[in-house]
């Protein structure tokens, strides 16, 4: 019996080479072996010929993008947990099937948003930049570079889903009391489990916490879901942390609300127009106001190759007359 032939998987950026020697077993892939981001012209015509197309948060496929769409394109398999860098309606309308690689995440996640949480109030990155700095330490004293301890402060997450419960149970573990704003209170037992209080207004919330971290996804409800007005409800020593997308915050009202002593600080590791940085939030960065990260939150190894075979199963379940085990429908989201 001849082979079948292999669907043509295009890959729009550089994955672990475990994942990538993986893919050329089981599949026609066509990798991008500079990691440089695809063009819209170049991402046009990947989707003209793949029959798979396997993008990240970088490709913004949205409606007109999705016009290039060959008759081929069937999935596009999403390297990453979230997908509002695609237009999953628009998508479905064409035919076309989205995939995402869910869970695999979120200790990675979890783990970073406790280092922020951690790092901020206790001028993590102020020190660390003193020690490598030009001028020598001239050793400890009493007074200097005090910060705040956490154990005992209020932190309110936002978004209470697998990375929401996961910062839960670390900070839990650090002596914070666990406050949550969730679109849909979740299950007694997993509020037990961290001792935390649920508040269905946002805006009662944030005006009671010490701490907010942001671990909501990004969707067209959650879009500056903390703006200028709610940025005011804040307490002024607060600290405000984020590692989910920068959409969220209105970061120009964020900036302006910090260098004015209303708000304490912040730890962020995604940006609202990634891969540039808001200027104001680098000049309080150099102040020592705010601390800024690369989107580091998914940075592992483990991780990413996690992610990968997310992406594989999904493409051979795909290819095999299955359901993917990570289809995303626009009622999800």
């Amino acid at each position: 019996m001849p082979n079948r032939k292999k669907p043509v998987v295009v890959v729009t950026r550089k994955l672990p080479d475990s994942v990538e020697t993986r893919m050329r077993e089981l599949f026609d892939t066509r990798l991008n072996i500079d990691d440089t981001p695809m063009t819209p012209a170049a991402l046009a015509e990947a989707m003209a010929d793949a029959d798979v197309l396997v993008p990240t948060v970088t490709d913004r496929i949205d409606a007109h993008a999705l016009g290039h769409a060959g008759d081929n394109l069937k999935l596009i398999a999403n390297f990453g947990n979230g997908v509002d860098n695609i237009d999953v309606a628009a998508a479905l309308q064409r035919g076309i099937t989205v995939t995402n690689t869910p869970g695999v995440l979120t200790e990675d996640t979890a783990d970073m948003t406790m280092a922020l949480i951690l790092a901020v109030p206790r001028r993590l990155t102020e020190g660390a930049a003193l020690m490598i700095g030009d001028k020598p330490w001239t050793g400890w004293t009493p007074t200097w570079m005090l910060g705040h301890r956490i154990s005992g402060k209020r932190l309110g997450i936002i978004g209470m889903g697998r990375i929401g419960q996961a910062v839960a149970r670390r900070a839990r573990a650090f002596g914070v009391q666990i406050h949550y704003h969730n679109r849909r209170r979740v299950p007694l037992k997993i509020e037990e489990a961290v001792e935390a209080t649920y508040w269905e207004s946002l805006d009662q919330m944030l005006a009671r916490m010490d701490i907010i971290s942001v671990n909501c996804p990004h969707t067209p409800a959650t879009y500056h879901l903390l703006s200028a007005r709610r940025l005011k409800m804040m307490l002024p020593g607060a600290y405000l942390v984020n590692t989910a997308r920068g959409e969220i915050i209105d970061e120009n009202a964020l900036a302006r609300m910090i260098e004015s002593g209303e708000i304490g600080g912040a730890g962020l590791d995604v940006f609202e127009h990634e891969p540039a940085v808001n200027p104001k939030l680098m000049r309080l960065a150099r102040a020592g106001k705010v601390v800024l990260l690369p989107h580091l939150g998914s940075a592992t190894i483990e991780g990413r190759v996690d992610m990968g075979t997310k992406v594989i199963i999904n493409i051979q379940t795909f290819m095999d007359g299955h359901r993917p085990p990570d289809r995303v429908l626009p009622s999800m989201l």
